[in-house]
Formats: C-alpha cells, sequence, structure tokens
C-alpha cells in the first residue's frame, strides 16, 4: 500500500490481485448476482484510488479496503430498500428482519451451508462472512461497518446459533 501511495502503478496491480477476489465474494455473498458484485468491486476500488493518501500507513490493509466495501455495500442496500441516506447497519439490520427468508434446499452439505447463511439476514450474514471469510476480529468488523463491537458480538451469536439450529439435521453430530 505504501509503494500505491507512492504512486507505483504495479503495486495497485498488486493490491488488487490479492483483495480483489475476496472483496468480490464480500459483494458476491450479499447480492448473490455476479453483475452486481463486478460493479461495486469496480466503485470500491475507484474508492480505494481516491483515498489512497488519506490511507493511515499503521492499519492493516484489509480491513481499510474493506471499511470502503462495507459503505458501498450499505449505499447499495440503501437504495435497492429504499432507506434513507443517512440509515446506517443497525436501520438496514432492522429492514433486514422483517425480510422473508424460504426454506434451504434439501441437498449436500455444502450447499445446505450455503443455503443456510443465505437465510440470514443480511446483516448477520455480513459479519459471519468478514469474521469466518475474512478473519476479521469483531472489534475490526465494527469499525468496518461504523457500529459497536458489542453490535457486532450479537449479530454474530445470533448468526451462529441461527445456522446451528438450520444445520442440526445435516451435521453429524
Amino acid at each position: 500500500m505504501s509503494a500505491y501511495v507512492a504512486g507505483d502503478a504495479r503495486a495497485f496491480e498488486q493490491l488488487f490481485a490479492r483483495l480483489g477476489p475476496r472483496v468480490h465474494a464480500f459483494f458476491l455473498r450479499s447480492f448473490r448476482d455476479s453483475s452486481v458484485a463486478d460493479d461495486l468491486l469496480q466503485v470500491t476500488f475507484m474508492k480505494v484510488h481516491r483515498a489512497r493518501d488519506r490511507y493511515d500507513q499503521g492499519l492493516r490493509v484489509a480491513p481499510w479496503v474493506f471499511t470502503v466495501a462495507a459503505r458501498v455495500r450499505l449505499d447499495e442496500l440503501r437504495k435497492r430498500l429504499r432507506l434513507p441516506e443517512d440509515a446506517d447497519e443497525e436501520a438496514l439490520a432492522r429492514a433486514d428482519a422483517q425480510a422473508f427468508r424460504g426454506p434451504p434446499p434439501d441437498t449436500d452439505l455444502v450447499d445446505a451451508v450455503r443455503a443456510a447463511l443465505e437465510k440470514l439476514p443480511e446483516s448477520q450474514r455480513t459479519v459471519i462472512h468478514l469474521h469466518r471469510y475474512e478473519g476479521m476480529t469483531f472489534p475490526e468488523i465494527a469499525k468496518v461497518l461504523g457500529t459497536t463491537a458489542g453490535a457486532i458480538k450479537l449479530r454474530a451469536f445470533r448468526g451462529y446459533e441461527t445456522l446451528r439450529k438450520e444445520l442440526e439435521g445435516v451435521l453429524s453430530p
């Protein structure tokens, strides 16, 4: 990131190669549409490019990029759910909790886990993605999503608990 901030174009290519697929997966889990994920990935890295001179060299790069991606995700969800521009993660969580989620298909374990994840409210699914797939801590996730670590822990607890219940008959003891 230091080299990129200094103007090295190859450094951006390396940054994109390393984080691009992870950010794309983050959007794909939220929106389940590859073309939307592609568009939001592009928006995210344009914002990273514009904000590169404000990057704090003392921070880890991945959480900083995911902070940008989380804001892009929130903007897209606000637009889709017709929430006001000042709606935060908490407002999104409340709106998302009211959404209907259908039952998971009766398939193999991978499909069952994927379906169970898709049934979770967006706010819980996002926390689990950042925690489980990106390896972020709860305080890092709280900073990325602009909320408290306590709220993130509660979403994670509820999400993991729902997954345990959903997958109870699928997972062996």
